[in-house]
């Protein structure tokens, strides 16, 4: 990944914590800083984060992992005076784990997020850069998704997504902390999970793949999705922690690659791309009924986020598939 040599000058030296830093996209984060020059703290209860993430980023000596929770401050309250910004990516994911389980979701999604978000305004921590969803646009039918467009929403996940955003505006507003909400449109990348009912589509359905095991799909398959690489996403984090542009804060925007595939569409690419590196799968495709919750299609305008932080997806679709595709297969 190449980083712009500005934004590695302005984070080198800084000590980041990054909450939910033993999951996929926190992980990927801490270890993208850590590569920089960066001091980082991960806070993870290992609910949902991997202990295997945390053993790979012990291996660099600027990294410190803190088993905890940001529901309880007396976790991390103290850490907060070492530390330069905060990269809350700690959630219960899953649009499905949200409807089955709405007071967990909201506990860990909406007050953990208040709780966090509270105690770095004590503790003076200005820069908050957080994790928000595209499943804030609801049952929008604009297309591309663009900030200020939102529709009704359509599952409890979303409407955390949605509460945080507003907290983090208000906290803007009130305090003038420095907030920055990333609306991430289906990530993918290493170190993501496939297993469990609530795994993310892409590693669930190429570990089917490898296994010659079914695939099902919730709906016809025609539903489309912005997938975005993983390395895109770390780009956007980068950016918000560095950018010293005062007009780019206390805003959300959409994070993703600006172009959509349905998931039919998917699965062939990834076949393709599989044969082209020597693998033949035998899996079968079945089709289930749509899924509460789920939007139809969902296709993002980077728009907002190149105008006010300079983001253009460093990866297309079919680089990260392929990047992935490698990484796992040599994991193997």
């Amino acid at each position: 990944m190449n980083i712009p040599i500005e934004i590695i000058q302005r984070l080198k030296d800084k000590t980041i914590l990054i909450t939910g830093g033993a999951g996929f996209i926190g992980s990927n984060l801490a270890e993208a800083l850590l590569k920089i020059g960066a001091s980082v703290i991960v806070l993870d209860n290992l609910e949902t984060g991997l202990q295997s993430n945390v053993d790979r980023l012990s291996q660099y000596e600027n990294c410190r992992f803190v088993n905890g929770d940001i529901c309880n401050p007396e976790d991390y309250r103290h850490l907060l005076k070492d530390v330069d910004a905060i990269s809350n990516q700690a959630a219960l994911g899953s649009v499905p784990r949200s409807i089955e389980f709405p007071f967990k979701n909201h506990h860990v999604n909406a007050t953990g997020f208040l709780t966090i978000l509270h105690e770095a305004q004590l503790a003076n921590v200005k820069r908050f850069v957080y994790a928000s969803s595209s499943s804030v646009y609801g049952d929008s039918i604009t297309s591309p998704k663009q900030e200020g467009q939102e529709g009704a929403l359509l599952s409890p996940y979303a409407a955390t997504k949605r509460l945080n955003e507003e907290y983090a505006q208000v906290y803007h507003q009130l305090y003038g902390m420095e907030t920055v909400g990333l609306r991430y449109f289906n990530v993918f990348g290493p170190y993501q999970d496939p297993n469990g009912v609530y795994a993310a589509a892409i590693p669930k359905f190429l570990d089917k793949m490898l296994r010659g095991e079914e695939i099902v799909i919730h709906g016809d398959g025609e539903q489309s999705r912005d997938f975005t690489y993983v390395n895109n996403a770390i780009y956007a984090n980068l950016l918000s922690l560095a950018s010293e542009d005062k007009e780019a804060l206390g805003q959300a925007y959409n994070v993703a690659c600006g172009r959509s595939l349905t998931l039919n569409d998917l699965i062939q690419s990834m076949q393709d791309e599989l044969k082209g590196l020597g693998v033949t799968t035998k899996s079968t495709i079945t089709y289930g009924p749509p899924r509460k919750g789920d939007i139809k299609d969902s296709l993002a305008s980077t728009a907002k986020m190149e105008q006010y932080l300079n983001y253009k997806p460093l990866y297309t679709f079919e680089e990260g598939i392929n990047e992935y595709l490698r990484h796992v297969l040599q994991c193997k």
